[in-house]
């Protein structure tokens, strides 16, 4: 009795041991049936590095333009607070990036602040961020352009000192209204939702 329970102990082993191969041998040849070749890896990096139709939307923004800074410390209702400033942008590393450097003033005080834009062909997104001399923090952003090309909406978070939040949803819209005209809308939808901007800029085209 007891050398049956031996035997049939072993042949469990022996069979678990067995579906054990088998399944890694599967998972070998799956693993194996996913890596590309040589070849076609780079042409996949090729194809993610190189500027397409996407970056050639990009350069619509290049130039100097006025900006007209509209903002609604209270939310979006009442009288906005209006500013000035003026826009520099370029294309930056070989046409993938659109560098933004932007000056101005915010409740009396300049304003400096620099973004970077460009196309992700991996993620099929426009990826972007943002850094100026109003925080430490940095805005990140992604999103995609509608089905005309007319405007881009864009979602990120951004952490907000005065009130204490953390990772509030933001939603950036930008409309190219014409070849000289171009708008830029913010809207904190963790506060006010997404119907009423709480910061509009209106840029015109210097040259």
């Amino acid at each position: 009795m007891k050398r049956a329970v031996m035997l049939f102990g072993g042949l469990i082993l022996v069979l678990t041991l067995s579906v054990s191969n088998e399944s890694f041998s599967q998972e070998k040849k799956k693993s194996a049936k996913k890596t590309p070749s040589e070849e076609e890896m780079m042409k996949r990096w090729q194809e993610s590095m190189t500027p397409g139709a996407q970056h050639k939307m990009l350069e619509e923004s290049v130039g100097t333009w006025d900006a007209e800074v509209k903002m609604w410390m209270k939310g979006p209702t009442g009288e906005p607070m209006v500013s000035k400033g003026t826009s520099e942008s370029k294309m930056v590393l070989g046409g993938r990036y659109l560098q933004q450097d932007f000056t101005g003033e915010m409740m009396g005080q300049p304003f400096v602040g620099t973004g970077f834009t460009g196309y992700d062909n991996f993620k099929k997104k426009y990826v972007s961020f943002w850094i100026d001399n109003m925080s430490t923090g940095m805005s990140t952003m992604d999103g995609v352009p509608d089905k005309s090309g007319k405007s881009v909406t864009m979602w990120g978070k951004m952490d907000d000192p005065m009130t204490g939040e953390k990772g509030k949803k933001i939603k950036y819209v930008t409309r190219f209204v014409d070849k000289d005209t171009q708008v830029f809308e913010t809207y904190d939808v963790s506060a006010h939702g997404d119907k009423k901007p709480t910061m509009l800029i209106t840029y015109k085209r210097k040259k």
